[in-house]
């Protein structure tokens, strides 16, 4: 290596959303790029969303009207390049007149409707609720608008996969121990899952730590008396067996102004949520509290004819939201846009990525690649892995991969072909029959798609594929997954020999 010639163009720390997009677009322009994540993909807030892509209709309150522009036009484009993972979603909103006028809510989805421009989703009309129906009789009418669903996981496990498949080195389990500069580079000390610590070099790098954007700076004596604050605000979610049939998802308004969400999750249950609390204990496990509990499940109970208690609860998460820090009162209130600070006074550029949301992420990497790179953006169109769906219809799509494998249980087909999209082909590879995806582990889980997972997507861990991978954690008995917990460790040390 010639002196002060970097090892990499740019280095980006962080594996969620925002470091894999980046590192993505950085990519996609030619940049020699390494990707360091301390450890799984989307291991913390990028997997610990409400699974929306959405303008955020509530954000309009607070009158962040370009934001919410911003994000309807993102969600146009992201439902077009990863139609396998990001579905359209129709939302329920019931009528409360003491909480929020009629004319208000018609006139917040007038502006929701036509902020984004061009739309391919139904605009919002009034609706009346049946009696039939699973709301308390004293609701008897509302607003329907649309959005979209997204399995978050899986969008920065498919981005990472389309940035290793543009050059990128990405390497998961891999903590950024110190970052420093030197002769106008990056010196970036990097530590692995065994310990092994070795330095690499970068012209440029980014901090995409997320709830940890601060606190690296402050580790590495990066900040500055300018240098953005964050606020860490814990949203907490339930998940409880199926409240309603159908596949609409409601908005709930409460009391302090706060909404919720009950959303069809997994085929079987309800997600519900989000809370919002401010959070002043470790980022890296956050914890949902009786309290947040109690408030979900009454947030159900003030709604819905059939009542939750925090018994019916199956499976919660919670997840740490890096807000920019600044002096609205409430979590509620604080700003879900984002500010990406470009600091030079060390010598070599360092980008900070302050705040943000999943909805925006593809926006926000490439104004972040545009700060360090004139070359054009390309990202707009460009389809994820799995998205290149035939006539852009998923049934359709769904019903030819039935024809070339009949063999195939349809609950089967159906969970590939929404998480892989066409990759399912890498999946199934020249399988003629189930014996053909190798070990039945039991509950729909193969050897196949174990190794796919491993060898493509960097699950190293039963964890990892049961709950990031995938949410089949929430579907298969406990003796699958004490046998994955076996097994796992042994294919990852076949495929990768360590």
């Amino acid at each position: 290596m010639e002196p002060n010639r970097p090892d990499f163009d740019l280095i980006v720390i962080g594996g969620g959303i925002n470091g894999v997009g980046i590192a993505r677009d950085a990519a996609g322009r030619g940049l020699s790029v390494l990707l360091a994540e301390a450890g799984d993909l989307a291991g913390a807030t990028s997997s610990a969303s409400t699974k929306l892509i959405h303008g955020g209709l509530r954000y309009l309150e607070y009158y962040d009207f370009r934001l919410v522009r911003e994000s309807l036009q993102e969600r146009e484009r992201l439902l077009k390049v990863a139609p396998h993972i990001i579905r359209p979603l129709k939302f329920i909103l019931p009528h409360e007149p003491h909480l929020r006028p009629a004319w208000m809510i018609r006139a917040g989805l007038f502006l929701y409707d036509h902020l984004g421009g061009r739309r391919t989703l139904k605009r919002s009309r009034s609706v009346r609720f049946n009696i039939d129906g699973p709301l308390k009789h004293h609701f008897s009418q509302g607003f329907s608008y649309a959005d979209c669903w997204v399995d978050d996981a899986r969008l920065v496990a498919l981005t990472a996969l389309d940035s290793a498949e543009r050059g990128v080195q990405v390497m998961t389990r891999t903590r950024c121990a110190g970052l420093r500069a030197e002769n106008n580079l990056w010196r970036v000390t990097l530590r692995n899952a065994q310990g092994v610590t070795y330095e690499k070099t970068a012209s440029m790098a980014v901090n995409a730590t997320g709830p940890w954007v601060r606190q690296f700076l402050d580790d590495n004596n990066l900040a500055h008396a300018e240098t953005p604050r964050i606020r860490l605000v814990r949203g907490s979610h339930i998940v409880v067996k199926r409240l309603y049939e159908g596949q609409q998802a409601y908005i709930l308004q409460q009391a302090d102004k706060r909404i919720v969400f009950a959303i069809p999750y997994e085929d079987e249950y309800t997600l519900i949520g989000t809370t919002e609390a401010e959070h002043d204990t470790d980022a890296a496990t956050p914890q949902i509290t009786a309290a947040e509990t109690d408030y979900l499940c009454g947030a159900i109970n003030g709604y819905f004819k059939k009542n939750i208690t925090p018994a019916d609860v199956v499976w919660s998460y919670s997840g740490v939201r890096p807000l920019l820090a600044d002096d609205r009162a409430s979590a509620t209130a604080a700003t879900r846009d984002y500010r990406l600070v470009v600091d030079t006074s060390f010598g070599p550029k360092l980008l900070s990525v302050f705040g943000g949301k999943i909805t925006t992420y593809r926006r926000l990497a490439e104004e972040a690649v545009n700060h360090l790179t004139t070359r054009g953006a390309w990202s707009a169109g460009a389809i994820l892995p799995g998205g290149d769906l035939p006539h852009h219809d998923f049934s359709f799509f769904v019903r030819t991969m039935g024809e070339r494998w009949p063999w195939m249980p349809q609950p089967l087909l159906l969970r590939y072909a929404r998480a892989y999209g066409t990759r399912m082909v890498d999946v199934i590879i020249n399988a003629q029959g189930l014996d053909g995806l190798g070990k039945h582990y039991g509950d729909g889980i193969y050897e196949a798609e174990l190794r796919y997972l491993i060898e493509y997507e960097w699950a190293r861990t039963a964890e990892d594929i049961l709950w990031r991978r995938s949410k089949l954690g929430l579907h298969i008995q406990p003796e699958t997954t004490a046998s994955l917990a076996e097994s796992v460790p042994k294919i990852v040390r076949e495929i990768t020999g360590s």
